[in-house]
């Protein structure tokens, strides 16, 4: 019997990265999924999206534990896109227990004005909200929402680094993140309902893995490569790493998605290798 036995998770972003750890690590514990992901472009972004494919990976990987999975696409954006995939996921199991509103972007093109920066905070704020506002009405006493955020949105100065205008769109949106999960955990405490931020340093995803970021690293260079900025990446952190892996994320998801956590509301939890020892908060 694992922690979360019974339970049924609604997880955004889920086809790769951190949103398919997520989805692996809780079915590890005996959850059920329901997961969305856009699987589409995304114009103002110069990484790729996840693909059909890769949500199919999902797919495989959660059915491999013998637990049961609702997957499709959907644009977090979209409020009626996100509702409609939930449907069919209680339709199926017929309640949710567990939201984790992972999706996230960081965009790198303008082509038109602050494109980027709308794009991220439609995406990495608004969608998270989204995410949480079509699940609300179906949860009861017990039940667990958890925020992606980010370090960035900690740190002091970072949207004045991250260059394009998504960049400083996404950190923005992480920042607003912290007082959302704040404040929405203090109304639905009565409730019995928790709700978290939990904020990864940097994370060994595709978020992360792009030109993009790497010039925030590296930008004394017009289009820096893996190499030229994986001696500075451990500069972020205190402990000598260059990342964290999504797997350690998704341990903190999983203990925050049971009743052992049961009393933890409110909280906007680190996972960041000592990076917020280094570095003054924002604010």
């Amino acid at each position: 019997m694992g922690k979360l036995e019974g339970k049924v998770a609604f997880i955004t972003g889920a086809a790769r990265g951190q949103g398919r750890s997520h989805a692996v690590r809780l079915a590890e514990e005996g959850a059920d999924i329901i997961a969305v992901d856009i699987c589409a472009p995304i114009r103002s972004m110069n990484y790729p999206n996840a693909s059909p494919e890769d949500l199919a990976q999902t797919v495989k990987e959660v059915e491999a534990l013998d637990r049961r999975i609702i997957a499709r696409q959907g644009d977090v954006r979209l409020r009626e896109q996100l509702r409609g995939v939930l449907d069919e996921g209680l339709a199926a199991f017929g309640h949710v227990d567990i939201v984790l509103a992972n999706a996230g972007i960081c965009p790198g093109r303008d082509d038109t004005l602050c494109e980027g920066f709308i794009d991220a905070t439609d995406v990495d704020l608004i969608g998270a909200m989204n995410t949480v506002a079509v699940a609300l009405p179906h949860l009861t006493a017990g039940a667990s929402i958890v925020v992606t955020g980010s370090t960035a949105g900690m740190m002091k100065g970072t949207t004045e680094v991250m260059g394009s205008t998504g960049g400083v769109g996404y950190s923005w949106a992480k920042q607003t993140v912290i007082r959302y999960v704040e404040v929405l955990a203090l109304q639905l405490a009565p409730h019995m309902i928790r709700m978290n931020g939990v904020h990864p340093t940097n994370c060994d995803t595709d978020l992360l893995h792009n030109v993009d970021v790497y010039r925030a690293f590296r930008r004394d260079l017009e289009n820096p490569t893996r190499e030229d900025v994986i001696d500075y990446l451990p500069l972020m952190q205190a402990m000598p790493i260059p990342y964290v892996d999504p797997r350690d994320i998704s341990n903190l998801m999983a203990f925050l998605a049971s009743d052992e956590s049961r009393y933890i509301t409110g909280l906007n939890i680190r996972v960041d290798a000592g990076a917020m020892l280094k570095t003054p908060p924002t604010g």
